[in-house]
C-alpha cells in the first residue's frame, strides 16, 4: 500500500528564492510537510524567467535538497505562475442544452468551460485559469452548484486569468530540462490564498496581498468566490534597491539591514539609533541612522500598498454588496517587515492581519514552514494533493539520488503519461462529481498536454 501514497510536490519559482516542497495529507486531513528544498533564484526577475540556464540550476538545487531532506524522489510538480504579464477579466457565457429533460452534469459545465477557453485573446496571450463564479439556469440566478439540476439554458460568469504564452512556456521548459514533469500550473495568489485564508474569510470578503521579492500579488474573495486577481510588478527587492542607493552600500548589506532593522513606520525609531556597517576592502565603516532607513522603506512600501489599493478599488470594495468584511491578509516575505500591518491599516482603513500558512498544516510542522515566506509553496502542495497526483515516491536506501536526476527517457515519459491518465480516470469514477473537481482535472490535463506538445516539438 505504501507505494500508492498520495505524495504531492509544489515548486514556487520566485524572484528571490525557489522552493520545492514535498507533502502529504495525514489521517486528520491536515498537510504534513515531508521535505523542503530552497535555492537562491538567479534567473528570475519580477516573477518572469529571464535566464533559463540559471533557473534550471536553481530548480535542480531546490529539488535535490528537498529529495535528500525527505528520502523521496520527485517525478512531477505543480508550479506557481506570477509576473507582471498576468491580468484577469470577467466574462459571461452560456450554452443551450440539447436535452433539458436530463439533469445538468459535469459534462455540461465542461462544455461551457471549453467554450470560454476558446475566447480570442490578444496576440501572444494564453488563458491560464477559467474559474466559474456563479451559474444561472433558465434565468434563475445565484446558483453555486448546478450539477443535478434541470434546465435548458446554462449560463455562468467566469473569472478568466490570462498570461503571456512565452513566459508560461519558458517556465515549462525550465522544469522539463530539470528532469521533472509539470503536472499543473496555478496562479500564485490563488495558491497563497489556499494556504492562509479560512473559508469564513473568503465568505465575508477578504483581500489577500502576497508581497514577494519581485512582485506583489492580490487575490480578492467574496461569498467564497474569487472575484479579482492582479499582479503588481514591485516587491521587496525594490525596497532593498532603494536602501542600497540611499545609503551607498552593497546589496547584501542592504538586504540584511532591511530584514534585521527595517521598519515601515519611521516614527518608531529614535534619532540617535545608528547601525555601523563595515566598509568595503578596508574603507571606513559607514554609519546609518535607523530613522533614515525606515524613511526609505516607508516611502517604497507606501507606493506598493497604494498600487494594490488601486486594484482593490477597481474591484469596487466601496459598494456595500462588495464590502470586504474580513479586510486584508498580508503574506509573503514582505509581510515580515516590522509595523507593515499598521501601515496597511493606516493607508487602506481596512482591518489587517498577517497570514501564516498554518491554517492547513499538521500540528507538528516546524516553525520555519509556517512562515509567510512559504505561503505560496504550501498552497501549491495543497493544489497538487487536490489533483490526486503521486508526485514523488520513497527511495530505497541503495538508490543514490544524484545519479537518478539526469536520466530523462522520452519513451518512458509517454508511457507514464498514459498510466497516470488511467489512474486519474479510475479515481474520477469513484469520486462523487463536483464542479470544482471536474474543472481542475480537465484544465490540468489540457494545459499540461499543450505545454508538453509544445516542448516536444521545440526540441
Amino acid at each position: 500500500m505504501e507505494n500508492r501514497e498520495n505524495i504531492a510536490v509544489g515548486l514556487d519559482i520566485g524572484t528571490t528564492k525557489i522552493v520545492a516542497m514535498i507533502g502529504k495529507k495525514n489521517e486528520y486531513g491536515k498537510l504534513e510537510i515531508l521535505g523542503l528544498g530552497k535555492a537562491k533564484s538567479l534567473g528570475v526577475a519580477r516573477g518572469v524567467v529571464n535566464n533559463i540556464t540559471q533557473t534550471i540550476q536553481s530548480i535542480q538545487q531546490a529539488v535535490m535538497e528537498a529529495e535528500e531532506n525527505s528520502g523521496y524522489k520527485i517525478n512531477d510538480v505543480v508550479v506557481g505562475i506570477a509576473g507582471q504579464h498576468i491580468r484577469s477579466i470577467q466574462h459571461t457565457d452560456y450554452i443551450s442544452r440539447s436535452n433539458p429533460e436530463e439533469v445538468i452534469s459535469g459534462k455540461d459545465i465542461q462544455l461551457l468551460i471549453d467554450q470560454v477557453n476558446k475566447l480570442a485573446m490578444l496576440p501572444g496571450e494564453e488563458i491560464i485559469h477559467v474559474l466559474p463564479q456563479e451559474f444561472k439556469i433558465d434565468g434563475q440566478s445565484e446558483i453555486k452548484e448546478p450539477i443535478g439540476m434541470y434546465g435548458g439554458r446554462l449560463e455562468a460568469s467566469f473569472h478568466v486569468v490570462v498570461g503571456q504564452a512565452s513566459s508560461i512556456r519558458n517556465v515549462g521548459r525550465c522544469i522539463q530540462s530539470s528532469g521533472i514533469e509539470l503536472s499543473g500550473l496555478t496562479l500564485e495568489p490563488l495558491a497563497s490564498a489556499d494556504a492562509v485564508l479560512s473559508q469564513e474569510e473568503k465568505e465575508a470578503g477578504v483581500a489577500l496581498i502576497d508581497i514577494g521579492g519581485g512582485t506583489t500579488d492580490l487575490a480578492i474573495f467574496k461569498d467564497g468566490i474569487i472575484r479579482h486577481t492582479a499582479v503588481v510588478p514591485f516587491g521587496g527587492n525594490v525596497i532593498t534597491e532603494d536602501i542600497k542607493e540611499g545609503c551607498s552600500i552593497i546589496e547584501k548589506q542592504a538586504e540584511l539591514l532591511k530584514v534585521k532593522f527595517g521598519s515601515a513606520w519611521p516614527g518608531e525609531n529614535k534619532d540617535n539609533e545608528i547601525v555601523s556597517i563595515p566598509g568595503l576592502r578596508g574603507r571606513e565603516p559607514k554609519e546609518i541612522s535607523l530613522k533614515n532607513l525606515s524613511k526609505i522603506i516607508h516611502a517604497r512600501v507606501v507606493e506598493i500598498i497604494e498600487q494594490v489599493f488601486t486594484e482593490i478599488k477597481a474591484y469596487g470594495h466601496e459598494d456595500p454588496r462588495k464590502k470586504l468584511i474580513a479586510g486584508i491578509v498580508l503574506t509573503g516575505g514582505g509581510a515580515q517587515l516590522q509595523h507593515i500591518k499598521q501601515l496597511v491599516e493606516y493607508i487602506t482603513g481596512m482591518d489587517t492581519r498577517i497570514g501564516y500558512p498554518n491554517e492547513h498544516l499538521a500540528g507538528n510542522s516546524s516553525e520555519d514552514i509556517s512562515s509567510p515566506l512559504y505561503a505560496t509553496a504550501v498552497g501549491l502542495v495543497m493544489n497538487s494533493i487536490a489533483n490526486n497526483t503521486q508526485s514523488a515516491y520513497r527511495l530505497e536506501v541503495s538508490q543514490a539520488i544524484p545519479q537518478q536526476r539526469q536520466v530523462v527517457a522520452p519513451v518512458v515519459e509517454t508511457q507514464s503519461e498514459v498510466v497516470n491518465e488511467e489512474v486519474i480516470e479510475e479515481k474520477v469514477a469513484k469520486e462523487p462529481e463536483t464542479t470544482e473537481g471536474k474543472i481542475r482535472k480537465s484544465f490540468f490535463d489540457k494545459y499540461v498536454d499543450k505545454i508538453k506538445d509544445f516542448l516536444d516539438n521545440a526540441e
